[in-house]
């Protein structure tokens, strides 16, 4: 498989490991909770990958029927210029992002298991819309025309890496617990008033990688 897939996906791979949610929910219960903390984080995390593994299967295989419809140049040539215009969307929209504080962090009214997946699933789902660096990497492959035993080790190795900052962050806590709490404090806020800041950085460079690969 040529570098010139697995560079820029990784690399929006990366990107989305930025997103504020996800890493946001996860400091404020490591900050927050005590029962039943790492199994109820990894339920969670494990949650989120899996909704968008599945968006991503969906989308991969959605994309791959509408590209079935056309063929040879007109087919390429319409996915080459909806890229562009996706990219160039994001690129100027990136400047008008509002960059406000946003509000604190979803937390499960429950304790329960049943409760941190549902916790997941909505994150998921009012999220995926913003999901931005991962529809760019779901175009690339799509344009390359990958086979599904190609694409789908990529989609799963790319939703591994979106959520392994929490889960170093969880494996930290759990050695060092007592000296992250400061260091933990200072994350949330960061997070919290920069939040509007790293979308616009996100959409830009998203924007950025999809017009190169369009």
């Amino acid at each position: 498989m040529s570098l010139e897939i697995l560079i820029p996906v990784g690399v929006l791979a990366l990107l989305d490991t930025l997103s504020p949610t996800t890493l946001g929910v996860t400091v404020y219960m490591l900050l927050t909770e005590r029962e039943r903390l790492t199994r109820r984080l990894f339920v969670y995390l494990l949650t989120v990958a899996s909704f968008y593994f599945a968006v991503g299967v969906f989308l991969m295989l959605g994309l791959d029927t509408i590209l079935q419809r056309f063929s040879g140049f007109s087919g390429n040539a319409l996915l080459s210029q909806f890229m562009t215009f996706i990219g160039l969307g994001l690129l100027i929209g990136s400047f008008f992002v509002p960059t406000k504080p946003s509000s604190k962090p979803r937390k499960p009214k429950s304790k329960s298991m049943s409760a941190m997946v549902m916790l997941g699933f909505t994150t998921g789902l009012l999220e995926v819309g913003t999901a931005l660096p991962y529809f760019a990497a779901v175009g690339i492959m799509t344009a390359a025309k990958l086979t599904p035993i190609q694409w789908m080790p990529i989609l799963a190795s790319y939703n591994f890496i979106m959520i392994l900052p929490p889960l170093i962050l969880m494996g930290m806590h759990t050695l060092f617990r007592n000296w992250l709490q400061g260091p933990l404090e200072r994350l949330r806020l960061t997070i919290e008033k920069n939040s509007g800041s790293t979308l616009s950085w996100i959409m830009g460079i998203a924007g950025v990688i999809i017009l190169i690969n369009a």
